[in-house]
């Protein structure tokens, strides 16, 4: 396994088998139906001091639009409220959608970040508008420019945030050498051939949308050239957890997951809403079916039930990192559900190093 450089984006370095496997969050920072945008963000800062209080590599947060139930849509911000209020846990972007911007505004929003919190930014990337079409002309003005130049983009993001070249005329300031680490997330095999062909971390996004993920990792990892970034192939995967202390409170406490799922899939995206009892007894055979792709890259239960299906899901895929997702509608169970999420990490890692010697 490799293991990336925290030093603002060098070569990679071989990790030890005991760092196997990094563990991450994934904080979409929900609005809780009775709630608003401003508790929850206001939750990301206890969330991430915990995560890294509990030894979480990341804490990334995600950019969407015209999302009732999501607060991050101005995630570069947001990273640098949770940057500020955290000391050495990575923060960045999963991701920032690149065809909303133009490449020059993000070097700089992320360089300006890298070098309030050097070392510690992390720059993920989907080609997604991450929002519906009439959306993302409400951001871009114009479609024209959409996912066909992602390609192009990110060459052009890298050249912002690398070594001034001789004779360059526009300039990312801040930006220039900081060098961000930067990440290609997808939901496709797209994702995965772009991450290969430039040498870069490949995060896919199996929490939502998992049909893809064998495949994208077998494409990515064949296909892989190595970069100043990265020496070998780097794999993070998106992973749902609904931890609790029992396996009832659990399966409870999941339903809010699944409702808010059915609900985006079905056009209709609302806040996070609270759990129910007996959920899934009352759907439709439809909405069933929708359910088993929610549950490809998911666990649910207690402690060793998360054990056992985080264990099953990294020996199936060899991923380098997990990054969890805890869509629970109560703070403090999510919190809970993570504090789980991290005990069972150690306990995956004390196995590898076990087998390693």
């Amino acid at each position: 396994m490799s293991e990336l450089a925290d030093n603002g984006g060098n070569r990679s370095v071989p990790a030890e088998s005991s760092d196997r496997i990094r563990i991450s969050v994934l904080d979409l920072a929900p609005i809780v139906q009775g709630s608003d945008a401003s508790t929850a963000l206001s939750n990301t800062i206890p969330l991430a001091q915990a995560a890294e209080r509990l030894g979480f590599v990341r804490y990334w947060v995600a950019e969407h639009h015209n999302m009732q139930g999501i607060a991050s849509s101005a995630t570069a911000v947001v990273i640098g409220h949770v940057a500020a209020a955290t000391e050495h846990i990575r923060v960045g972007s999963g991701g920032i959608m690149l065809p909303n911007h133009a490449p020059l505004v993000i070097a700089e929003q992320f360089g300006t970040l890298a070098s309030i919190y050097p070392g510690r930014i992390d720059l993920g990337l989907g080609r997604a508008p991450g929002t519906d079409q009439q959306t993302a002309y409400a951001l871009r003005r114009t479609l024209n420019s959409a996912v066909d130049s992602f390609p192009q983009d990110i060459r052009e993001l890298q050249f912002f945030l690398g070594p001034r070249q001789e004779n360059q005329k526009v300039h990312a300031i801040p930006g220039v050498n900081t060098n961000v680490p930067i990440w290609i997330l997808g939901s496709s095999l797209y994702g995965a051939q772009v991450a290969a062909m430039y040498g870069l971390p490949f995060g896919f996004a199996s929490h939502f949308a998992p049909a893809m993920m064998h495949e994208a990792i077998a494409i990515y990892r064949e296909k892989f050239r190595p970069s100043d970034q990265l020496d070998r192939p780097y794999v993070m995967l998106g992973y749902n957890v609904c931890a609790a202390d029992s396996e009832e409170e659990a399966q409870y406490l999941r339903t809010s997951g699944l409702q808010s799922f059915l609900r985006m899939r079905t056009g209709q995206p609302s806040r996070l809403p609270p759990p129910v009892k007996d959920f899934e007894a009352n759907l439709d055979p439809t909405s069933r079916n929708m359910l088993k792709t929610a549950r490809a890259a998911s666990v649910v239960g207690d402690r060793q039930a998360v054990l056992a299906g985080m264990q099953e899901f990294v020996d199936d895929t060899q991923a380098d990192e997990l990054i969890v997702v805890c869509q629970i509608y109560d703070f403090h169970k999510r919190l809970r559900s993570y504090e789980i999420v991290a005990d069972v990490a150690r306990e995956i890692r004390r196995n590898f190093a076990m087998e390693a010697t």
